[in-house]
This record gives structure tokens, C-alpha cells and sequence, in this order.
């Protein structure tokens, strides 16, 4: 039965619960295409063409915009009165601020998991090495093979968080890692040159968590961030921000 043949309340529900997942699909959508590039950095955001081009109407898009806003991945420019949203630019200052903050939740992940009794243990630092050890295969790699090492990497750090976060935790992490795979996925080219540096930071973080030693294992990950926006940051000084001007 469509909602149109329903009377009353129940259609009421109905029509919020249609709306409800049209936006949840279309904020899905849209941050998939911002974290992809296929709406690049400093894109202006036009909502009528964003309707057309996902077959929402304006109002869920709409919606979705204020969403992300508030993630970070859309911004707002202009003066009150005529203010225009675009997507977010890639800035050092941005990458220093996400890599922190990700450092520190995945730091209380490894935290969390180092304390987690041995036998539990086991399984995760199998799976930590076998992602590590992929990782060394692709050292010296074309970049062809840049989306292979990104969900090794990936999957290496939301292992350790997975293993022990409660679902609050596992939220944040994930809307936050969605925000650096952004910079990731931009600029792979430069980071991969120094994906051997980045291995070496696993095995200590590997090492710790076998040991069971929370202080090393959460000092491990911050310091594998910590490094990496570094890193990052020399890449973007000499390609220069993405959608900043």
C-alpha cells in the first residue's frame, strides 16, 4: 500500500520515515562523492544541479548539506546575507587538526585493545601483521597500486579500534577516518614514497599490543599519526593546498 492510500497519523509517520531515509541516502551519497573527489575541494555547491544529478528533490539535498556542513565537509563563504556553500578545501591546518584528533581516538583504541586478555589478543596481532606484511609488498610500488595500500593501511588501524571500541568510539573514528582519506586519496602520490617509514611505526605498535602494554600501544598510534601529517604536510607544501585560494 503507498503512503498516499494511508490517512491520519500513520501517514504522517510514514511521510517523516520516507524523508528521514531520503536524507540519510543523500548525506551518504554526497560524502561519498566529496571524500572521492568527484566534487573536488573548493567546488561550489549548487543545489539544484546536485538534485538532477542524484534524482532527490532539494529538499533532502538541502538537509544533507547542513550535515556535512557540520562534519566539516561542506563550508559556508560569503557574508550572511549571500553566503554559498562549497566543499571544504584541503589545508595543512585542517590535516593537523584531523590527524590529531584521529591519532587520539585511535590511541585510546590501542589502548583499549592492548588490555584486552591474550587469547583475544592473538587473533588481532595475526591480522595486524598480515596487513603490515602486505603493506611491504607494496613498498617501491607504481601508484597503480595506491587504492590496494589504502584499504591495508585502512584496515590495519580501524582493526585495532575495532577490536575494543564500544559503538560510540567506533562512530567517532569512522567519521573522522572518512575526513583524512579525503587528504589520503589527494595527495597519495608524495605520502607513498614514505610508506616504509609508516611500516616501521606498525611493528612498534604491533609489538606493544602484543605485549599488552596499553602506554606503548597508545603512544605508537599517535606517534603513527603524528608522522604521518608531517609527512602530509611536506607533500602539500610543495603541491600546494587543494581548493584554497
Amino acid at each position: 500500500m503507498s503512503t498516499s492510500a494511508v490517512k491520519g497519523p500513520v501517514a504522517k509517520e510514514l511521510r517523516k520515515s520516507d524523508r528521514g531515509h531520503s536524507l540519510r541516502l543523500t548525506y551518504k551519497k554526497l560524502r561519498e562523492m566529496i571524500v572521492t573527489g568527484k566534487l573536488s575541494p573548493g567546488t561550489w555547491i549548487i543545489e539544484a544541479e546536485l538534485a538532477e544529478r542524484l534524482g532527490f528533490s532539494r529538499t533532502p539535498i538541502r538537509g544533507a548539506l547542513h550535515w556535512l556542513q557540520r562534519e566539516g565537509y561542506v563550508v559556508s563563504a560569503g557574508n550572511s546575507s549571500k553566503s554559498r556553500m562549497l566543499v571544504a578545501p584541503l589545508t595543512k591546518e585542517d590535516a593537523v587538526e584531523l590527524y590529531s584528533i584521529i591519532g587520539h581516538l585511535e590511541g585510546l583504541g590501542a589502548r583499549l585493545t592492548a588490555k584486552l586478555p591474550l587469547a583475544t589478543r592473538t587473533g588481532i596481532i595475526q591480522q595486524l601483521k598480515d596487513y603490515n606484511a602486505g603493506l611491504m609488498e607494496m613498498v617501491g610500488t607504481r601508484l597503480s597500486d595506491a587504492n590496494r595500500i589504502f584499504d591495508l593501511d585502512r584496515n590495519f588501524h580501524s582493526a585495532i579500534v575495532e577490536a575494543s571500541a564500544g559503538p560510540r568510539l567506533l562512530e567517532l573514528h569512522k567519521t573522522v577516518q572518512l575526513q583524512a582519506e579525503r587528504y589520503w586519496r589527494l595527495y597519495a602520490g608524495g605520502i607513498l614514497n614514505e610508506l616504509g617509514k609508516s611500516i616501521n611505526e606498525h611493528q612498534k605498535i604491533i609489538a606493544a599490543i602484543s605485549k599488552g602494554d596499553a602506554d606503548d600501544a597508545e603512544h605508537g598510534v599517535q606517534l603513527n599519526w603524528q608522522n604521518g601529517v608531517e609527512r602530509l604536510s611536506r607533500v602539500i607544501d610543495a603541491l600546494g593546498e587543494r581548493g584554497s585560494w
